[in-house]
């Protein structure tokens, strides 16, 4: 007798991909980004991400709450890592959004948010340790899991906390060098797959990030000396674009998104809104305004069809 065919499961959000959350992430930093601006059509951005950010994580929690294993399973892919992690970054971001209109319930953000980060790292960690081998294989992507505590820095110096934003900075300069220079040599022995390319640019964001609270913080020399370093990258990367995009649009293009804001941001702020400096930065903010739609866009309507879950591999409840 032929198998019997496979009946669909009742129920909502089942299958909800976390590769919904780095687009997401991105639309905050583009609002963050155009906030340094001075530009009013910056809160708009952030409230239209906080309500979408809000839905967004109620349909991914309809999976663990029907089966806790789902996060686990997601744990185990790329997109699933980079996912997750946007996920609780995203929190922290909000909480950097809110911090001028609401600084209580930016803080209450902010603290849920660094948890939320904390408790997947812990699982992520346990997800390599019991995995195979070749699971633990340095990426991009551990940069958003292990060092995107720094955008509790981020948050902290919008709540005024600069000198907790200043210890968060200097600890997490030391999981992004290794992972800069592991993946430096890594670069140097083999080249990466054309699909998992785009991941590389998640390297700019630590830079960018770093300077960005440096500069926030009070770091005057600190943030120009990061600022150079994600310079450095941003140029690399440019001039890499064609090779970086050769297998054309995936998913993993919202990689894209968070660290073309975070560049400009880094621009705007560090340069205090003046000189060459600043009119880079709202060029860059400009073009990166055009880019994370766009691939935001493209990625976030795959995921009603179940077309984003399928491309991804996300688990299912």
């Amino acid at each position: 007798m032929p198998p019997p065919l496979r009946v669909p499961k009742p129920g909502l959000w089942r299958r909800t991909p976390p590769a919904i959350f780095p687009p997401i992430m991105g639309l905050f930093g583009l609002g963050l980004g155009w906030r340094a601006a001075g530009v009013a059509l910056a809160d708009a951005i952030l409230g239209a991400a906080t309500l979408l950010l809000i839905f967004a994580l109620l349909a991914y929690l309809a999976k663990p709450l029907r089966r806790p294993a789902s996060v686990i399973e997601d744990l185990r892919v790329l997109p699933g890592r980079a996912g997750l992690s946007a996920a609780s970054l995203s929190v922290m971001l909000m909480a950097a959004s809110l911090a001028p209109f609401a600084p209580r319930v930016a803080t209450l953000a902010a603290i849920i948010g660094f948890g939320m980060h904390a408790s997947l790292v812990g699982l992520l960690l346990w997800v390599l340790i019991s995995g195979p081998p070749e699971g633990r294989v340095v990426t991009p992507v551990f940069h958003l899991s292990f060092v995107g505590f720094i955008i509790g820095g981020l948050a902290a110096n919008a709540l005024g906390y600069h000198e907790l934003a200043r210890w968060v900075l200097w600890v997490m300069l030391v999981p992004a060098g290794v992972i800069w220079g592991v993946s430096a040599r890594q670069l140097k022995n083999r080249v990466p797959p054309a699909p998992l390319r785009p991941l590389l640019v998640i390297h700019l964001a630590p830079a960018c990030l770093f300077a960005i609270v440096a500069s926030g913080a009070g770091m005057e020399a600190a943030a120009y000396g990061f600022m150079a370093l994600a310079a450095a990258i941003a140029v690399v990367l440019l001039v890499s674009v064609r090779w970086l995009t050769a297998a054309g649009f995936t998913p993993l293009w919202g990689a894209f998104t968070f660290p073309s804001a975070a560049f400009a941001t880094a621009l705007l702020s560090v340069s205090q809104g003046r000189g060459a400096m600043s009119l880079i930065g709202l060029l860059a903010l400009g073009l990166a305004t055009l880019l994370i739609v766009l691939i935001s866009y493209r990625i976030l309507k795959m995921w009603p069809g179940g077309t984003l879950a399928a491309k991804t591999n996300a688990s299912e409840a």
